[in-house]
């Protein structure tokens, strides 16, 4: 099921941590923690603990099993940068992207703080990798704004944000090396409502820093039928994404036995 994703803006998911904890106004509908919950104590299934924080080591070596190259969301599930997820894990997650390098990679956290320290540090030898994109979610001005200057803090070839639940207006923002932005309103039973000028105002301040800008969804109950035209067409501006061969499978085989 991880090699094809409806997500919009990506092509796969990855999931080497499953379960997370709430930390923000963002989180409120968790879409991941709806779903993991739903099978919280079915036998075999893999969210019986629902959407306890797991490690799953027999998944990080999936995308060298990958026959072709993808676009893929790390940890669509969870967060990487969880506290509960140690050091030495992440940076075996990030050891692998460096690895299978003919995918291109997007990390997504609300904990920005360990993103940048990491990335400062252990996780320095995959901050210049182009293939590898870090982001921060960016929901509202108390909590989302601030990780924009962390993720700036942080040594990255590609930055982006995803400002999705839109919460409210979030002002003028710090686009300054942002290399991409999404923008989304949230989803599902007791979705929060998200007003066009907030979309515009984004919208128009990438447009501004000619960062790319990429309209998910309006959102709402059943966003299916709300859609994701706005002004009349969709937007779907990314970065460039890697264009690195896939390797044979005896060399796919040999990366392998690297980290089994």
């Amino acid at each position: 099921m991880s090699d094809k994703s409806t997500i919009e803006w990506t092509d796969a998911t990855w999931n080497p941590v499953r379960g997370c904890t709430k930390i923000s106004p963002g989180c409120k509908h968790c879409y991941a923690e709806t779903f993991a919950e739903r099978f919280r104590g079915v036998p075999g299934h893999p969210y019986e603990q629902g959407f306890d924080l797991k490690l799953i080591p027999e998944k990080l070596a999936e995308p060298l099993r990958w026959s072709s190259p993808k676009t893929v969301f790390v940890n669509s599930m969870s967060d990487l940068f969880h506290e509960g997820v140690p050091d030495e894990y992440v940076e075996q997650v990030a050891r692998v992207m460096e690895l299978a390098n003919w995918h291109t990679y997007q990390v997504l956290t609300k904990r920005s703080e360990r993103l940048r320290d990491l990335l400062q540090t252990k996780l320095s030898f995959a901050a210049d990798l182009s293939h590898i994109w870090w982001g921060v979610s960016v929901e509202d001005k108390k909590y989302g704004v601030p990780r924009i200057a962390h993720l700036q803090q942080a040594p990255a070839a590609v930055r982006f944000l995803s400002v999705e639940p839109l919460l409210e207006e979030v002002g003028q923002l710090d686009l300054r090396n942002i290399h991409w932005v999404i923008v989304g309103g949230e989803s599902g039973p007791g979705a929060r409502p998200m007003e066009k000028a907030w979309v515009l105002s984004v919208k128009k301040q990438c447009e501004a820093a000619q960062v790319p800008f990429f309209f998910k969804q309006w959102g709402g109950v059943r966003k299916h039928q709300s859609g994701r035209e706005l002004e009349g067409r969709t937007f779907d501006d990314m970065p460039e994404r890697s264009t690195r061969p896939i390797v044979s499978r005896n060399d796919r085989k040999a990366l392998l036995q690297m980290i089994s």
